[in-house]
């Protein structure tokens, strides 16, 4: 059974800048999906890590004047679908162009793209700011015939829409299994056939070849990609475009100086609520 531990962080008081902070600390924890709301966060976990000093020191450490209090109990695998249903994963609209629901939806608004995603654990509905912030660059650009690679897919979001662009030929590629099955549904629920999903790390980059890729797209968090930026930047073809996510406005210059070494340069960048995009040529 696919189990994990649930983990409550009540804040009070709470704003959302707060549940995005202690999201992103607890993703480099290990943490793989969040639910926030106006009192805190609700954060997942498999069941079997260690965590808990991690955990206890981000809590005594946390940077904002706040009350944590913190409450734990495990969660079954085969409740997750209910579980975002219930409490958290409606229909989605971004840039007024496409809207992301789930098969349990009945009220979706019409648009030119509709993907069909159903989360289960995996992260990526559209809803957190890093994944809108790509999916606007993603529907902004030509991407008629052009070959993508998606690191870190995890519901195959970003990889489906670019299909539905024009894409060529899309690789996602993701670390988790849950996360690579639950990717692996949701390209059969969009009916998209030109989608290949990996299982693994960054270094399942190193099979293609170089210059393989016109767009590469990261939604990970700041160490992961200026670990693995060289492995991106090798696979990127010149005149290719890069859009990286997964970290803060004022980290964009502690991702540039990995990524400058690269022979990458910085297009531009947006943000939402703080986070970032940031567009890079090579």
């Amino acid at each position: 059974m696919n189990d994990y531990i649930e983990e409550r962080f009540d804040m009070k008081p709470c704003t959302e800048y707060m549940t995005d902070v202690m999201a992103a600390l607890l993703a480099d924890a290990g943490f793989e999906s969040f639910m926030p709301d106006e009192n805190g966060v609700t954060a997942y976990i498999r069941a079997g890590q260690d965590y808990n000093d991690t955990v206890c020191g981000i809590i005594e450490s946390f940077p904002f004047e706040t009350e944590i209090t913190r409450s734990t109990k495990t969660v079954e695998g085969k409740d997750w679908n209910s579980e975002w249903e219930k409490n958290y994963f409606k229909p989605i609209v971004t840039a007024g162009r496409c809207v992301v629901h789930s098969t349990f939806h009945t009220d979706v608004p019409t648009c030119e793209y509709d993907i069909v995603i159903d989360p289960k654990m995996a992260f990526g509905t559209g809803h957190h700011s890093t994944t809108s912030l790509i999916m606007q660059q993603l529907l902004d650009m030509d991407m008629e015939g052009t070959s993508v690679m998606d690191v870190g897919t995890g519901t195959g979001i970003l990889a489906i829409l670019a299909s539905m662009r024009g894409a060529k030929e899309v690789t996602g590629i993701e670390i988790d299994p849950p996360a690579y099955e639950n990717a692996i549904e949701n390209v059969a629920l969009n009916h998209v056939g030109n989608i290949r999903l990996i299982l693994g790390d960054a270094s399942a980059l190193d099979e293609f070849d170089a210059g393989y890729a016109d767009v590469l797209t990261a939604n990970i968090n700041r160490n992961v990609i200026t670990a693995d930026i060289g492995r991106y930047a090798r696979v990127l073809k010149n005149g290719g475009r890069m859009m990286l996510s997964g970290f803060y406005v004022h980290d964009i210059p502690v991702v540039m100086e990995a990524a400058s070494k690269y022979g990458l340069s910085e297009i531009g960048h947006t943000e939402l609520k703080d986070w970032a995009c940031l567009i890079l040529a090579k």
